[in-house]
């Protein structure tokens, strides 16, 4: 519970001191700096449902393509790529589960065209001071859930989102500095054989 109170009062410090003097982002900026994200990586740490905290490493390549890779204890491994997201277990004996990139939140971030602006995807759009606040979900399957993506300005910076699934469970994932741009080989996102990343 400790460790949570941390992380919270962490994220939000760092809020305040890259909100300073910013005003609520436009819905556009907003679209155009997710565009112009090609590839990315950093930490995370993840506020699981149950309350359990999870961290990491997140490697991002737009489109479509995303890998969490897990710090021990944890054994776990999700990997987007091929319209496809698959979460392995390494100690479980069980296949790794798979769903449509299409049927989940991250999808709209992973997007090929980003369009916050398009009609019905956006069903929240607010700043508390410190970030801007945006609710979206996929027009045509609001059913599959929504994402709450935190953004701190006046140059867009993603620094948090919360995924609120079909089922009612929530996730929250919390962004360390991301280091944009470079190069990540397609291979960390073959969701057949996702591999191990050398760090």
């Amino acid at each position: 519970m400790r460790f949570l109170k941390t992380i919270t009062l962490t994220a939000a410090l760092a809020f305040a001191a890259t909100g300073a003097m910013a005003e609520k982002l436009p819905l556009g900026k907003i679209s155009s700096y997710l565009n112009g994200m090609t590839t990315a990586q950093g930490e995370f740490t993840q506020i699981n449902g149950d309350g359990t905290i999870s961290t990491g490493t997140i490697y991002i390549k737009r489109p479509g393509r995303v890998r969490f890779e897990y710090n021990a204890p944890d054994t776990g491994l999700v990997v987007a790529g091929s319209n496809t997201v698959v979460i392995y277990d390494k100690k479980s004996n069980q296949a790794p589960e798979t769903y449509p990139l299409s049927r989940t939140p991250l999808s709209i971030i992973l997007a090929r065209n980003v369009n916050l602006s398009q009609a019905k995807m956006v069903t929240g759009h607010s700043y508390d001071g410190t970030a801007t606040t945006v609710t979206a979900q996929d027009p045509e399957n609001p059913q599959y859930g929504n994402i709450q993506m935190k953004f701190t300005g006046p140059n867009p910076e993603l620094r948090q989102w919360i995924i609120n699934d079909g089922n009612g469970s929530q996730t929250t994932v919390i962004l360390g500095e991301l280091k944009k741009g470079g190069t990540l080989a397609n291979k960390l996102f073959d969701v057949g054989s996702p591999g191990s990343v050398n760090r």
